[in-house]
């Protein structure tokens, strides 16, 4: 047996985990692992082999062996690599670029690969190596040519390849670099398409759309059939938001090849995107008549119902899903989303109760307490949440954040309060924590706590859209400080110019600061994206004091009749109609 066959060494992940790997050494027992080493060919070759290994040359290996089992892996790297200098085995030139390579030592690395290639020219992980080792140095010149090398000796693999490395190296902030040495073989190698997409894909990362659009359609004219460029093409209109171009791009690509359903799948995700369900789900109907075991169609095609509010519809699809373990989770959670809209709680719980694995599940657990807190059920609520910690121990802040708002749905704001406070004792500068407590803070009228809280999220996160609208709005609707409030509001209409709840807050200033008719015109605005209670209270009380009555009323009327319980829209009742109607 060859003496390399005697000792295990260090297993260690090509590429990717070298490229990631931790500064600190591993422990020696989750590092070192026995790998086989080839077998030789013949009894001579054995006995060569054998021969060829004087002492010194063994006991350099048996350092190193045992300084790889202790974690002693410069030392292991020094005698694999001097034992490869005296050895002609290519194989230990191997383990030496790679334990150089794990320890991210550079100078080492290209030094062994660069004689494991002068001992092995051909071979692919050596030059792989190589070829990722001038990347990370930014060596222009080696990197052009060891991917040269690859292409001409793997050209079949070489896209596999350059994704491998373009992966490895994402992380590093070479996106430029890398992008200028396919420049380069690009005109080595002007008919090689793989080469033209990877560039569009670093173009794209570099938020250069002009050019990521040339390099794709560069790449397509080389090899049109190719759908996952065709993939790209329509992938970059919709990072651009250029969803009319993503689906004339994908209703071409359907048509030129309609065995390819990719492209019907995409199409049908970008005209949800576009708000056109009625036609992403003609298209999902295309799919599943042509292959009725199209579960993920199946499904898609029942949340297009939900969005429609076709419920009745969507139930038929997610109880047949049921059927299909892939499917059974995502539909029980479906179908208890369907009972939560028809307000039946009972049934709701059962369908979330039954998500017992995947994604979906904590989702429906945690919707399950929403809804038995909406239902003032509070003490099963609160039995249910104490469960949730041994079961989703990742989930520790959305548990604390619910567990707080318990306590407020119930009055209890004092303990919420306080439960929060003790909480940022250990997360002393979490955004979440503090912009829920500064909730907490402004229904007590601990204003000062409010503002203290809001203002240290805005000095990590300066537009934190959340946190400068509760802020200038609590500013404008408890002090006089409208200036101030309105820098927040500003700031925050910047960043968000059409969310409905600044629109609001924004026309409540205006209406504070005696601009009736431009508060009238954001509130109204506010109102038509989003018809929310407390909106159509501060809508209805600007109507009223600018003497449209009747519209307020109605106003008040219609939500009342939807919400005869809320108390924004009692507020506004109690405050004006029964004053009105007292006259």
């Amino acid at each position: 047996m060859s003496i390399l066959r005697l000792f295990s060494v260090i297993s260690l992940v090509f590429l990717t985990a070298c490229a990631t790997a931790p500064e600190q050494a591993v422990t020696p027992k989750a590092a070192v692992k026995p790998i086989g080493l080839a077998k030789p060919q013949s009894k001579s070759e054995h006995k060569e082999d054998k021969a060829s290994i004087d002492p010194d040359v063994l006991f350099m290996l048996m350092t190193a062996e045992i300084a790889g089992q202790r974690g002693q892996y410069d030392v292991a790297l020094e005698g694999y690599l001097e034992a490869a200098k005296r050895v002609h085995d290519p194989r230990l030139t191997e383990r030496a670029a790679m334990i150089a390579m794990y320890m991210k030592d550079g100078n080492k690395t290209n030094e062994a690969v660069s004689l494991w290639l002068k001992q092995d020219p051909k071979n692919l992980s050596a030059r792989k190596i190589a070829a990722l080792s001038a990347l990370k140095s930014e060596d222009k010149q080696q990197s052009v040519e060891q991917l040269d090398g690859l292409l001409k000796q793997d050209p079949a693999g070489f896209e596999k390849t350059l994704f491998e490395l373009a992966g490895a190296l994402q992380k590093d902030g070479s996106v430029p670099f890398i992008y200028e040495v396919m420049e380069t073989l690009s005109v080595k190698h002007p008919d090689q398409a793989s080469v033209f997409f990877i560039q569009s894909l670093l173009a794209s990362d570099m938020k250069n759309k002009g050019l990521a659009d040339r390099k794709i359609e560069r790449a397509l004219k080389l090899q049109p059939d190719w759908d996952k460029a065709l993939m790209l093409q329509a992938q970059m209109a919709v990072y651009a938001e250029d969803f009319k171009r993503a689906e004339t791009l994908l209703r071409n690509a359907a048509l030129k090849y309609p065995d390819n359903q990719k492209f019907k799948k995409m199409l049908a995700q970008v005209l949800i995107k576009s708000a056109k369900y009625e036609e992403a789900g003609e298209v999902y109907e295309t799919l599943i008549s042509n292959d009725p075991k199209d579960y993920e169609s199946q499904f898609s095609l029942g949340l297009v119902h939900l969005q429609l509010d076709r419920d009745d519809k969507a139930e038929d699809i997610f109880k047949q899903l049921l059927g299909q373990a892939e499917w059974h989770n995502q539909a029980n959670f479906y179908l208890g989303k369907i009972e939560e809209k028809r307000d039946n709680t009972v049934n709701a719980v059962a369908w979330f109760d039954k998500v017992t694995d995947g994604p979906f599940q904590f989702e429906a657990a945690v919707t399950a307490i929403s809804l038995l807190a909406k239902d003032n059920q509070f003490d099963k609520a609160e039995q249910r949440l104490k469960t949730l910690p041994s079961k989703f121990p990742k989930q520790k802040l959305r548990i604390v954040l619910i567990q707080a708002e318990l306590y407020s749905q119930q009055k209890q704001h004092e303990k919420a309060f306080n439960y929060l406070t003790g909480e940022l004792r250990n997360y002393p500068d979490q955004e979440e924590l503090l912009y829920s407590r500064a909730l907490i803070a402004d229904r007590m009228g601990k204003l000062d706590v409010m503002e203290d809280d809001l203002k240290r999220i805005l000095t990590k996160a300066p537009d934190n859209v959340e946190a400068l609208n509760a802020l200038g709005y609590s500013l404008a609707d408890k002090t006089t400080r409208y200036a101030e409030a309105e820098t927040y509001l500003v700031h925050a209409l910047k960043v968000k110019p059409d969310e409905a709840v600044i629109l609001d807050s924004y026309g409540w200033l205006k209406y504070k600061m005696g601009n009736r008719q431009a508060a009238l015109g954001f509130l109204q605005k506010a109102y038509d994206k989003q018809p929310e209670n407390e909106i159509a209270a501060h809508l209805a009380e600007v109507l009223w004091v600018s003497g449209k009555k009747e519209e307020a009323q109605k106003l008040i009327a219609d939500a009342l009749g939807n919400s005869p319980d809320d108390p924004y829209l009692l507020g506004f009742k109690n405050k004006f109609l029964k004053l009105d109607s007292s006259k």
